[in-house]
C-alpha cells in the first residue's frame, strides 16, 4: 500500500517546497523549547551524532544528493514516485569543539537524492567509536541510489581524514532477506538509520526491511541479530540504543511506524545481543533518537507528534520524552522540528539534530539541558 512509505521518503514530501517556512519556523522553534540553545547552525540534513574520547562532538550529514544516476539494465531501481534516485558525493562527517568550532573530519562522502518533487537527501547515517577508532554507517550509497560503484557500508575513519570500507551492507541485504518486506516500498540498498557501539562490536538498524545486524569491525563479518519484521512487520524501526540496567537491559529500540502519523501508536522495544525481541512500552510517535543518561533515565527523540501526513503542520510538533529507571515517563522538551538524531554530551545535555529533513543550510545542533529527576 502506498501509504507506507519509509520514514525518510515521508518527512521528504514536506521539505523540497517548504525549506524557506521551515528555516523561519526553526528560529522560532529554537526560542521557544526553555533553555535550548543553538549550539551549531547551517549542516546539511544532519543526522547521528556522538561524543567522541577526544571530547569533540561528532555529526554524520546526510549532505546534499547529486546529478549522477544508474539505469534499470545495471540494477533494480527504487519504484516510482520515490525512485529513480540520483547520487552524489556531498556527505560528511564534521567534528565540533566543545566551544563550537567546526571543522571536516571527512568530506565528500556518498550521498543521495530521491526523485522530484521530494528531493530527499541521505548520505551518513551515524557513527559511533570503539576506542579511539571511529566508524561511518553509510546510508547513501547503492546502485540503486544513483552509485554504480559504492555500496552502503560501514566505514572506518582514518586518523589522514580518509575512511575504509570495513562492511559491505548493501550485499549483506541482497543475500539475506528479511521474512517480510513490504513490496511496495522497498529498498534494495536499504535506508540504514542508526549504530552503536557495544563491546567491540557494531549494531546497526535499516528500517526499510526492518532489521537489526551486528558487525564484527576486525573481519567485517555482518550477522542478523533479529529480523524485526518477521515479529513486527512493517513497522520501520529506526533508533537504538545500549541498555544500561534498569528497565532496558540490551538494547532499546525505537520504530517510526508508517503514514499518516498516529500520535502514541508506535512503541520501545527490547532487543538482546542473541536475538530476542520484545515490546516493552507503548505509546510514543515516530521515533528518530534514543539515548540513556548516566542515571539509566532513557530519552526518547519523536520527530512529529501531530496526526496526519508530514506536512507543514508538523514543524514544531517534535518532542523529547524521558522514561525513568521506574518507567514513569515525563515530557522535557517541545517544540522542536523535524529532529532526527540525539545524544548525551559530557556535560550531562542533550544534544539534537534538528532539522535534519530540512535540505541544504537550514540543519542545525541544539543543546537541551537535563536532569536525572
Amino acid at each position: 500500500m502506498r501509504h507506507r512509505r519509509r520514514f525518510a521518503t515521508a518527512t521528504a514530501v514536506v521539505v523540497a517546497a517548504l525549506v524557506a517556512a521551515v528555516l523561519g519556523a526553526s528560529r522560532a522553534a529554537a526560542g521557544g523549547i526553555g533553555s535550548v540553545t543553538v549550539f551549531a547552525s547551517g549542516l546539511n540534513n544532519p543526522r547521528g551524532l556522538e561524543w567522541g574520547p577526544d571530547g569533540n562532538l561528532y555529526v554524520a550529514e546526510g549532505g546534499t544528493g547529486g546529478a549522477i544516476s544508474t539505469t534499470s539494465t545495471q540494477c533494480t531501481q527504487v519504484k516510482p514516485p520515490i525512485g529513480p534516485y540520483t547520487g552524489g558525493f556531498s556527505a560528511d562527517i564534521l567534528r565540533f569543539a566543545p566551544d563550537g568550532t567546526r571543522s571536516v573530519v571527512v568530506g565528500g562522502l556518498p550521498s543521495d537524492k530521491t526523485a522530484p518533487p521530494r528531493n530527499f537527501e541521505s548520505g551518513v547515517a551515524d557513527v559511533a567509536f570503539i576506542g579511539g577508532t571511529m566508524y561511518a554507517l553509510e546510508a547513501g550509497a547503492g546502485c540503486s541510489h544513483g552509485h554504480a560503484d559504492v555500496d552502503n557500508s560501514i566505514l572506518r575513519v582514518n586518523g589522514n581524514g580518509t575512511v575504509t570500507q570495513v562492511a559491505n551492507l548493501s550485499a549483506f541485504q541482497k543475500a539475506n532477506p528479511v521474512a517480510s518486506p513490504d513490496e511496495d516500498d522497498f529498498e534494495p540498498d536499504g535506508t540504514w538509520y542508526s549504530m552503536v557501539a557495544d563491546h567491540g562490536d557494531l549494531y546497526a538498524v535499516e528500517p526499510n526491511h526492518g532489521e537489526v545486524d551486528r558487525i564484527d569491525p576486525a573481519t567485517g563479518v555482518v550477522s542478523r541479530v533479529v529480523d524485526v519484521s518477521a515479529s513486527y512487520g512493517h513497522i520501520v524501526p529506526t533508533a537504538i540504543a545500549v541498555g544500561t540496567g534498569g528497565l532496558f537491559r540490551g538494547f532499546a529500540l525505537g520504530n517510526l511506524g508508517t503514514f499518516p502519523v498516529v500520535p502514541g501508536s508506535e512503541q520501545l522495544m527490547q532487543v538482546t545481543p542473541w536475538g530476542s525481541i520484545q515490546t516493552l512500552r507503548t505509546g510514543f510517535t515516530t521515533i528518530l533518537g534514543l539515548t540513556f543518561d548516566w542515571f539509566g533515565n532513557l530519552y526518547v527523540l519523536e520527530s512529529m507528534t501531530a496526526a496526519g501526513p508530514p506536512g507543514p503542520g508538523q514543524l514544531g510538533t517534535g518532542t523529547i520524552v524521558r522514561v525513568n529507571i521506574f518507567g514513569q515517563q515525563s515530557t522535557i522538551a517541545t517544540g522542536l522540528s523535524f529532529p532526527t538524531g540525539m545524544t548525551l554530551g559530557p556535560d550531562g545535555a542533550l544534544y539534537v539534530s534538528n532539522l535534519g529533513f530540512a535540505g541544504p543550510g537550514a540543519g542545525q545542533i541544539l543543546r537541551i539541558p537535563t536532569s536525572p529527576f
